[in-house]
């Protein structure tokens, strides 16, 4: 066999085999349902022994498990990269943020927020619970909100009525293609804009 003829393969190191899998699992996942995919056809498309899935991750519902948890895990450095000025301008950089973020990995994302085939399961919901309530507070902090806050509790929860608008125009967009991508961020920035500058001053004063 000549040089050029070598196939072009090298052995990974655990963490970069690791990671191998868990992308052609994420891959997998986001392209059919949960029942519709084995352990098999994730080692298929990794190209390893299925024995390496077990060893790495366990089940194959420990491995969708992490797919949904890191497919819906905003990265706490989000706040920091957003710029400084009016709040309409960090609204837009927000919602664009996300958008990119979203369109980078349509595919899980739209698998996780909508699991099929699963089933009711108290870990996915557990999972789908802590994203939203973390995305809330990285929301707040990026609107300029202190976790310090004696109604931060309040806070999350008024953010988290927004939570079910940002999934449904994620659907609207990727899924069912009946919105653009410009319409998504019009929707969400505007209503973002008006729920931290009207609504939850509202709800402050609401208060008991």
């Amino acid at each position: 066999m000549t040089a050029g003829s070598a196939p072009k393969w090298r052995r990974l190191e655990p963490d970069e085999r690791r990671e191998q899998i868990f992308t052609c699992a994420a891959e997998l996942f986001g392209e059919r349902p949960y029942a519709a995919v084995s352990t098999a056809d994730i080692a298929a498309r990794a190209g390893v022994a299925r024995g390496l899935i077990n060893h790495y991750f366990g089940t194959k519902r420990a491995l969708y498990l992490a797919v949904v948890r890191r497919a819906l895990t905003l990265p706490p450095d989000a706040v920091t990269t957003l710029p400084d000025g009016p709040l309409a301008e960090r609204t837009d950089a927000a919602v664009d943020w996300f958008l990119d973020m979203v369109s980078k990995q349509q595919k899980t994302w739209l698998a996780a927020i909508t699991p099929e085939g699963i089933g009711r399961d108290e870990e996915v919901e557990r999972i789908l619970d802590e994203a939203d309530r973390d995305a809330a507070g990285l929301v707040l902090e990026a609107m300029g909100f202190s976790r310090d806050d004696d109604r931060w509790e309040q806070l999350i929860a008024v953010v988290r009525t927004y939570a079910g608008m940002v999934k449904a125009a994620s659907r609207e967009w990727l899924d069912r293609e009946t919105l653009n991508r410009s319409q998504v961020h019009t929707v969400l920035s505007r209503v973002l804009h008006t729920l931290v500058a009207d609504v939850i001053p509202r709800a402050r004063n609401q208060s008991s």
